[in-house]
């Protein structure tokens, strides 16, 4: 599995498109002249070629009612020289999925916030930067959008105005956004511990004799595929590049402590796996299931990444969508072998129910968040609309209550000697 994760790291990195600047400075007094500086940077960004750009000082807005909010729109560089150049631009309220702007249309659609001015013109020789003031009215969620077009004799000239949007979050409360914050954090750390329960439960025992390991290949496999998706959009340009082309007017959904978790969790997890090698195991081994299951998603993975490198049939971000849906899979399935493997054993010892304490803590924070935010922006179509992550959610949550009906009511008086037996 390490070496086909390893390959595949370097077809990804083959795969980037990558522009080399050279920077050389030579000593003139010497013949010939001597090398002595040289510098090299190599950039995976694809160079759009565009005239101008336009685009806003910050894409996000985050306030309350009856609030006033500033941003700068920019354009880049500034028109200059002695032609009559003019570029007007126009904001409108639009949703996400809004792909075209209708110029002959009188409607800003601006239900929840208004402006000053609606359109704003940048000439030759004037300012490239025009400050925008926003008053906010009512709680909801909108991207304002700026749309450009020349109004002088400049057809042959490009805009690239991709970025001239911000969105626009309006709550009722500052109280909900620091609640939401705290709840933010409990949940992160409840998630990023809840692997150490049953590392120190293993370590005690020095056994790992009721752990699945089913459970423990697909968490492996899970987490890895997590980690791959979120460092990829996170750091990687040409993947940025790709994601903003199919979502232009959306921000990247990966930060920091996403990627940060996905390393952890998949080295707690392999931790795990080095105790399971190290430590008692009794009879268990991975079932024949599991073998067919994650060698058909590593195999794939390979191969995918193969046709990524040398067609155009399947792109890097297309292929990386394919990383989450696994993760997906697994997150729904994952708890499944655990679950049975308890029944069959009419027991829970080696099954730490600690991890399961942080992971039902983690899971039920994360699902008041979202309906905090939801009821804080009037945005309740993001959890209805997004049901995956909320299904999901509440699938995990489903089965950290099973887990604990077995551990204090179901097999609460078993004992070590008699669930081995009933494996026997």
């Amino acid at each position: 599995m390490e070496h086909l994760f390893n390959i595949i790291l370097v077809i990804l990195a083959l795969q980037m498109p990558t522009t080399i600047h050279t920077l050389i400075v030579r000593d003139k007094s010497t013949n010939p002249p001597k090398i002595i500086l040289s510098l090299k940077e190599i950039s995976t960004e694809n160079n759009n070629d565009f005239d101008y750009r336009l685009y806003t000082s910050t894409n996000s807005i985050e306030t309350l009612i009856n609030h006033n909010n500033t941003f700068d729109l920019i354009l880049d560089p500034q028109l200059s020289g002695n032609d009559t150049k003019q570029l007007l631009t126009r904001f409108s309220c639009e949703d996400e999925e809004t792909k075209e702007y209708n110029w002959n249309s009188t409607e800003n659609n601006c239900n929840i916030l208004e402006l000053s001015e609606y359109d704003y013109i940048f000439k030759d020789g004037e300012n490239s930067t025009k400050i925008i003031t926003i008053k906010t009215l009512k709680q909801g969620k909108t991207q304002l959008v700026a749309h450009a077009k020349w109004i002088s004799n400049t057809s042959n000239l490009t805009v690239d105005a991709w970025k001239a949007y911000v969105t626009v979050n309006i709550g009722v409360s500052d109280t909900i956004l620091v609640i939401s914050a705290i709840i933010g954090w409990i949940y992160f750390v409840a998630w990023s511990i809840s692997f150490y329960p049953q590392i120190w439960d293993n370590y005690k025992r020095k056994s790992v004799v009721g752990l699945n390991f089913d459970f423990v290949g697909l968490n492996i496999t899970g987490f890895i595929s997590y980690t791959m998706f979120n460092f990829s959009l996170y750091a990687i340009d040409s993947v940025q590049k790709e994601y903003e082309k199919v979502n232009p007017r959306s921000q990247i959904p990966v930060q920091l402590n996403d990627v940060f978790f996905g390393f952890h969790a998949a080295f707690a997890t392999l931790i795990c796996i080095i105790q399971c090698f190290l430590y008692d195991r009794g009879e268990q081994t991975v079932s024949w299931f599991a073998r067919i299951f994650l060698g058909i998603v590593w195999i794939g993975y390979l191969v995918l990444a193969i046709i990524v490198a040398s067609t155009s049939w399947l792109n890097m971000l297309d292929y990386l969508y394919i990383f989450s849906y696994v993760k997906l899979v697994i997150t729904i399935i994952k708890y499944i072998p655990q679950a049975w493997y308890n029944y069959r054993r009419k027991s829970t010892i080696g099954w730490s129910i600690g991890n399961i304490f942080l992971d039902f803590t983690g899971g039920s924070l994360s699902m008041c968040q979202m309906f905090l935010l939801a009821y804080n922006y009037d945005d309740w179509a993001t959890i209805f609309h997004n049901f995956t992550k909320f299904g999901l959610g509440f699938i995990s949550i489903l089965f950290d209550v099973f887990f604990l009906l077995q551990h204090y009511v179901f097999y609460r008086h078993s004992d070590v000697q008699d669930s081995r037996s009933l494996l026997a």
